[in-house]
């Protein structure tokens, strides 16, 4: 993707970016994220990056310094993580915006653990709703529900229903 005037830009990931995507990875709490429960091996995290598992995943740049990493999931999922020291500073909202420019579609989602309060806020602050929690009761089958439900979504916390890591369902239109 081309530089962009503000010093903000996106490239795609190759075999380099391992090491800078390990470094990022650790900087993630693992309680509020939903890919990694517990922090891989650098082995595994290679294996990862060689597998291609993302549609498209790109390195953000801020003024040529790697700044974090954004993908797009093959069911248009977008998952972003930026560096502590680049938090804060709009390029978060620069790099979705041109991740969705770049690679169109009629619908964008983000899984979300409703425990990364950041995250939440980052997605519904750039057009994301939210469409859907879901529930799980051990042993018995997932539950989806809409945010409004109120009332089933307190019978189902009442009876044993926790939310799972990653219940948040964010979507955005084009």
């Amino acid at each position: 993707m081309e530089k962009n005037s503000s010093l903000i830009y996106l490239k795609s990931v190759t075999n380099s970016d391992v090491e800078f995507l390990f470094d990022l990875l650790k900087e993630r709490d693992p309680r509020a994220n939903i890919s990694h429960k517990k922090m891989p091996t650098y082995d595994e995290h290679v294996n990862f990056i060689k597998s291609k598992p993302y549609s498209k995943w790109y390195i953000i740049f801020k003024s040529e310094q790697k700044a974090g990493s954004i993908y797009l999931s093959k069911n248009y999922e977008i998952g972003i993580f930026l560096s502590k020291k680049f938090q804060g500073k709009n390029i978060g909202n620069f790099a979705l915006n041109e991740l969705m420019k770049e690679n169109p579609r009629k619908r964008f989602l983000a899984n979300v653990n409703p425990k990364n309060k950041k995250s939440s806020r980052f997605f519904k602050n750039n057009g994301f709703k939210l469409i859907y929690f879901l529930f799980q009761l051990e042993g018995k089958k997932d539950k989806n529900l809409k945010p409004y439900d109120k009332r089933e979504i307190k019978f189902y916390k009442k009876n044993g229903y926790k939310l799972l890591s990653h219940v948040y369902m964010f979507e955005k239109n084009s």
